[in-house]
């Protein structure tokens, strides 16, 4: 079932082609104003932090309180450096992620965010991974693999190359980031005793033996002050290492860092 904060999350009538010939994809995000949607949203922002079943056991022995205690030890910092900007790529990547999972049917493991070293630093390796098997028990040359480099401007500046850097960085020791990015969502599913999962993982590990289709995306999450069509079309994508196999998106949204930081308050509750 597609969550209500996805409703406004269109395909736009806009077209844009980089000179390079390639396709960007463009779509339009109205984002929810409803509360009861908005509080949904913000408690799936903040089980992807921390489930149901952690939250209490963490907090136990803190004397603090559910709001004390994310903002302390779990959400991004709200105003102190680099807490925003984290704040920031964190939705973008949960957005996208729930566009792979509820608008196209990928399954995309989300526990990277719990396994943070510090609340304002981003997990290192490929921003997200998408898996799609017809049959999950048996593998075939069909199954496909995702790997989505985001980034985001949400504070209202202009636009700064960012899907140039999203095709960039996510061109960057493609295959070794990606065998990083596997092996340690499989060891987090292994820990929290979900055998299916560890297997759909290793499906995944060996491409020469066991193949499938692999493809790259670039995406940039803006804010209608810095969504340039100019600029955009300027990305290049010629070098990227599975260029052959890479789709570039843009989305752009209404919104502002005020809604991201809603959100992570409304989480608190």
């Amino acid at each position: 079932m597609l969550p209500a904060h996805l409703h406004g999350l269109k395909k736009s009538a806009i077209g844009l082609t980089t000179a390079e010939g390639r396709t960007i994809d463009v779509w339009e995000f109205d984002a929810p104003t409803d509360t009861a949607i908005l509080d949904a949203w913000a408690l799936h922002f903040r089980r992807q932090y921390c489930s149901d079943e952690e939250l209490p056991i963490l907090m136990a022995g803190t004397g603090m309180a559910i709001k004390q205690y994310l903002n302390e030890y779990v959400f991004p910092h709200k105003t102190k450096s680099p807490g925003p900007s984290i704040r920031s790529g964190d939705f973008a990547e949960f957005l996208i992620s729930d566009y792979l999972e509820f608008m196209l049917g990928y399954w995309v493991p989300r526990g990277k965010y719990s396994d943070k070293a510090s609340k304002d630093e981003s997990v290192k390796g490929v921003d997200i991974l998408g898996f799609y098997q017809a049959n999950p028990t048996s593998a075939t040359p069909d199954d496909v693999l995702l790997a989505f480099e985001v980034k985001a401007s949400l504070s209202g500046k202009d636009y700064d190359r960012q899907l140039q850097s999203a095709v960039d960085d996510g061109s960057k020791d493609l295959y070794i980031r990606q065998g990083f990015t596997l092996n340690a969502t499989k060891r987090r599913l292994l820990r929290e005793g979900k055998t299916a999962e560890v297997n759909r993982i290793a499906r995944f590990q060996n491409l020469a033996d066991n193949p499938y289709t692999y493809f790259s995306g670039a995406v940039a999450v803006l804010s209608n002050v810095a969504f340039n069509q100019t600029e955009l079309e300027k990305t290049v994508a010629a070098h990227h290492s599975n260029q052959a196999n890479l789709g570039l998106i843009v989305v752009r949204a209404n919104l502002l860092m005020k809604l991201v930081h809603e959100l992570y308050d409304r989480a608190c509750k």
